[in-house]
């Protein structure tokens, strides 16, 4: 059975298993040091204070997770995000990280935001090619600007555009305010992309 729901801090433990390889043995995280599960659930909970924070369980065991941040702290940031999804390896192509996406930028956009940023840590073919395919379009990249596992690192920046811009646009919702019964409608749909 598939389902996508909302994250909570009992998920941090089954959210580790999947991103904890990715600080240890790659640099496609600047993350160096494995959080403790503790400090990992209260990440959890303060994200999901203004915003998504998506995971997709097949058969009870987490398969992948998705979530948006601020993109930059200055209010007139406030309507970017960035996202970020990672799969276990266990449960790649099959679909989840586009369900993922679909659910979180359907509840990004109900909030009220209108520019999604995916940061890419280059060179990453595979995550180039499934951000385009969602509709993100490359815009930069910053050159060296990072050092891991013995090597400086490239990062590209990649946009998606989810509302249209307006004059004197609304304050975006916390995920909070939003209705609970859209939120389970979105992830309930979204479940269909799964295989």
């Amino acid at each position: 059975m598939v389902t996508i729901r909302l994250a909570t801090s009992g998920d941090a433990k089954g959210i580790l298993d999947i991103y904890a390889p990715y600080i240890r043995n790659t640099s496609l995280t600047f993350e160096t040091e494995v959080p403790t599960t503790e400090a990992f659930a209260k990440r959890i909970d303060t994200y999901l204070e203004n915003w998504p924070w998506l995971v997709c369980e097949v058969d009870g065991v987490i398969a992948g997770y998705t979530y948006a941040t601020r993109h930059r702290e200055r209010t007139a940031y406030q309507w970017s995000v960035e996202s970020s999804v990672y799969i276990h390896n266990d449960f790649h192509r099959r679909g989840i990280a586009y369900a993922l996406y679909a659910a979180l930028f359907e509840i990004l956009k109900k909030q009220g935001f209108n520019n999604v940023y995916a940061v890419i840590n280059l060179p990453n073919d595979n995550s180039v090619a499934f951000h385009e395919s969602c509709g993100f379009k490359y815009f930069t990249t910053y050159e060296q600007v990072g050092y891991k596992l013995g090597h400086w690192k490239n990062v590209g920046w990649w946009r998606l555009i989810i509302n249209e811009f307006g004059d004197e646009p609304a304050a975006p919702l916390k995920l909070s305010e939003l209705d609970e019964s859209f939120i389970k409608k979105v992830l309930g749909e979204k479940t269909k992309f799964v295989k």
